[in-house]
């Protein structure tokens, strides 16, 4: 049996980058999960502090038979999935995948339903916006240099900002906040992962 092999045979554990402790650390009771998109991950416990670590990438617990179709919101049918009320909008750059969700895996471990942003790019809206953007309440901007450089998170967190919905900032380098949302919550990740994303919360939630 599958359980059997596992338990009998020996692997390396598997490792993760902890934004809290900042380091490379056990992933314990690590399962295998896949991202909206399809991609491979694990998620998992900090070995060191407990909290939750989110790696990318493919490991031997990952079973291609049970990959699922990526989610779509918005296809343009009137069977199209409807997000949750209150849905949080998380954009960052491909760069920052990892604590992308992992900030995401930390919301919904506390009640928060969030939407991860999108860079496949492969669906042209009738609108010219993602329904995402469209249908979610709130927006987490995950900010990097590599983040003010991509012009879909520009564009993700423009839009949030014209519409005048709220944005916060989980700050995650030592970088300067775009002009236009300058006065927007801002809070550092870089420094105390924990910390900030408690403060984060608060700002969320008022």
């Amino acid at each position: 049996m599958v359980g059997e092999y596992y338990e009998d045979e020996e692997f390396e554990p598997i490792e993760g980058y902890c934004m809290r402790c900042r380091e490379s650390v056990d992933i314990e009771n690590a399962k295998p999960v896949w991202t909206r998109k399809g991609l491979p991950a694990t998620r998992g416990e900090c070995s060191i502090c407990g909290g939750t670590v989110f790696r990318m990438g493919k490991t031997y617990q990952h079973d291609e038979g049970n990959r699922p179709e990526a989610v779509q919101v918005g296809d343009g049918k009137r069977n199209r999935p409807k997000l949750e009320r209150d849905t949080v909008y998380i954009t960052y750059a491909e760069y920052d995948e990892e604590i992308a969700q992992q900030i995401g895996a930390d919301l919904e471990k506390v009640g928060v339903a969030v939407w991860l942003h999108e860079h496949d790019g492969s669906t042209n809206w009738a609108s010219g916006v993602h329904p995402a953007l469209v249908e979610c309440a709130r927006m987490v901007y995950v900010m990097s240099n590599h983040a003010l450089d991509s012009d879909p998170v520009i564009n993700a967190w423009t839009y949030f900002r014209d519409e005048r919905k709220p944005i916060v900032i989980a700050q995650v380098e030592a970088v300067p906040p775009p002009d236009r949302i300058r006065r927007s919550p801002r809070f550092d990740f870089a420094s105390e992962y924990k910390r900030a994303f408690r403060e984060m919360l608060n700002a969320l939630n008022s």
